[in-house]
C-alpha cells in the first residue's frame, strides 16, 4: 500500500472501528434521570459525545455545511431541528421514531459528501432538519419525566454543546480546505460517516 493510501486509510479504519461501540450509549448520567440544574447540564453536554453516531453527525455536518457559502448558518438547521423534537417528546409527543432513522442519516451524509463536490443548499439543508428531528427524537431519552430546571439546563447544555462541535467542524474544514486545497477531507469524512452509518444501521437490525 503506497503511503499515500495508508493515510487515507488509517483514519478511516479508525472511525469505522469506533462505530462498532454500542449505539445506544446515550447516558451521561449512567441511565438515572437528572434531578438538579447541574446534572442537567452535565447530562445535555454530554450526550451528543458519548453517543458517536450523534457525534459523527455532527461533525460530519460540520465539514459538509464547509463546502457552503455561509454553511454554518445550515449546522444551525440541524441544531434547531433535533431541539424542536426533543422538546416534541419532553413534552409527550405520542409519535415514535426508530434508531434506524439516525443510522440512515449517517449513510445519506456520507453518500451526499462523497458524491457531491457542492450539494445544493436545500438538499443540506433539508437532510439537516429531516436528521436533525431523529437524532433530537433520541437524545431526549435521557430526559423525559424530569423536572422543570434540569430539563430545561439539558436543553441549554445540548443545545450549546451541538452548536459547538458542528462549527468547530465547520471551521476546521474550512481552514484546512484553505490550507490544503487537495486534501479530500469531506470525501474522507463522508466514508467515515457513511462506513459508521451501516454499521450502526447492522447493529440495531440484529438487535
Amino acid at each position: 500500500m503506497s503511503r499515500r493510501r495508508s493515510r487515507i486509510a488509517t483514519p478511516c479504519a479508525a472511525l469505522a472501528a469506533i462505530a462498532t461501540l454500542p449505539a445506544h450509549a446515550h447516558h451521561a448520567m449512567d441511565y438515572q434521570l437528572p434531578a438538579t440544574a447541574l446534572e442537567g447540564l452535565l447530562s445535555g453536554l454530554g450526550h451528543p459525545i458519548i453517543g458517536v453516531d450523534h457525534l459523527l453527525f455532527i461533525v460530519g455536518a460540520g465539514v459538509l455545511a464547509a463546502r457552503l457559502e455561509r454553511g454554518y448558518l445550515l449546522t444551525l438547521v440541524f441544531v434547531l431541528a433535533s431541539m424542536l423534537a426533543a422538546s416534541a417528546r419532553a413534552m409527550g409527543a405520542p409519535w415514535q421514531m426508530s434508531e434506524l432513522w439516525i443510522a440512515g442519516s449517517l449513510v445519506v451524509l456520507g453518500l451526499i459528501a462523497i458524491t457531491m463536490r457542492e450539494p445544493s443548499r436545500m438538499l443540506v439543508a433539508t437532510l439537516f432538519a429531516v436528521s436533525g428531528l431523529a437524532h433530537g427524537y433520541a437524545l431526549a431519552a435521557a430526559i423525559v419525566g424530569a423536572e422543570a430546571t434540569p430539563l430545561y439546563a439539558y436543553f441549554t447544555g445540548l443545545t450549546f454543546i451541538q452548536c459547538a462541535i458542528a462549527l468547530a467542524a465547520w471551521r476546521a474544514a474550512r481552514l484546512l480546505a484553505a490550507r490544503r486545497p487537495a486534501f479530500p477531507v469531506q470525501r474522507l469524512t463522508g466514508v467515515a460517516v457513511g462506513v459508521a452509518g451501516i454499521v450502526f444501521a447492522g447493529m440495531i437490525a440484529l438487535g
